[in-house]
């Protein structure tokens, strides 16, 4: 199984396009301090041949062009993309299906409830429906988006997109508008779970034995935004679980049988940015990477 991770920021990227924080002004003025990062999308294949996307990242036509595997092969349109899944309907996720519009078959799978939200807003209409087929997928069913490339959705704890955001927000629910995916092939197992408010008992259970974890990373604190001076929502308002703090992802998936540990979606404001900083050192001497564009996994 051939995994890449095409985008590993969260929402904005990194440097963020209006945002001068310390650690966008340092991505701007020193790569090799802090690596620029397009918004939160992987790709995975059984073969190397036939791909799919999870998440459709509004900086997904950059990340395409920076991955030669994901480049057109054969006659004068062809993609080797051959699916697309949705883990929740945030904009970070769905917005890259606008540049995916280019008459290309592909099948779009994701729960009702997410493939709804997308569904309502007709601007999604530009992928055409006899050309993009709409997949619904039900929770805990196994489904082969690719051949050889099986995927099982479960829901973890989260919110509804931002934008669907009423004057309540319901905050840590389990419902079918967050996912993670469990994606399997040859044996192997991977867990990509970009989004998480809350790390559960049942979210342990469902993530043991995964040979690599790709895991939200948004916020190191809670406060990282506050502490930041460029927001006033904390990690947990977003949706998000922190690293670090004893409810945190490091501390809550320690004993967890996870093979590797990727932190995916990383907040611009997040100190784990910045190569050598302490805040690194510390989450790599839990055995932790934290990701960047362009890493690639073979199983």
């Amino acid at each position: 199984m051939h995994v890449v991770i095409l985008g590993s920021a969260a929402g904005g990227g990194l440097p963020q396009w209006n945002c001068r924080c310390p650690i966008c002004s340092l991505a701007r003025e020193d790569s090799s301090r802090v690596r620029p990062r397009t918004q939160s999308s992987i790709a995975v294949s059984p073969d190397g041949e036939r791909w799919l996307l999870v998440n459709a990242s509004p900086d997904i036509r950059q990340q395409l062009f920076d991955t030669p595997a994901l480049h057109p092969r054969e006659g004068l349109r062809h993609s080797p993309i051959h699916a697309v899944l949705l883990t929740n309907g945030d904009v970070d996720h769905v917005a890259g299906l606008l540049t995916l519009r280019e008459g290309q078959p592909f099948t779009l799978y994701g729960t009702s409830g997410i493939l709804d939200s997308v569904n309502a807003n007709r601007v999604f209409d530009v992928m055409a429906e006899d050309v993009v087929a709409r997949e619904p997928i039900g929770l805990d069913a196994t489904f082969e988006p690719v051949p050889g490339l099986t995927v099982t959705l479960f829901s973890v704890p989260g919110k509804v997109p931002l934008w669907l955001e009423g004057e309540t927000v319901e905050l840590g629910a389990e419902t079918e508008t967050t996912v993670g995916a469990m994606i399997e092939a040859n044996g192997r197992r991977i867990a990509y779970v970009p989004g998480c408010a809350r790390v559960t008992d049942k979210l342990k259970s469902q993530l043991d034995g995964a040979d690599v974890l790709l895991f939200d990373g948004t916020v190191l604190f809670d406060d990282d935004m506050i502490l930041a001076g460029v927001g006033t929502k904390t990690g947990w308002r977003m949706g998000h679980v922190p690293m670090a703090g004893q409810n945190g992802s490091v501390a809550s998936l320690a004993e967890v049988e996870i093979g590797r540990r990727i932190f995916v979606h990383i907040n611009n404001t997040n100190p784990v940015l910045v190569e050598g900083s302490p805040e690194r050192l510390a989450v790599e001497a839990k055995g932790w990477t934290v990701g960047y564009d362009g890493l690639s996994l073979s199983l």
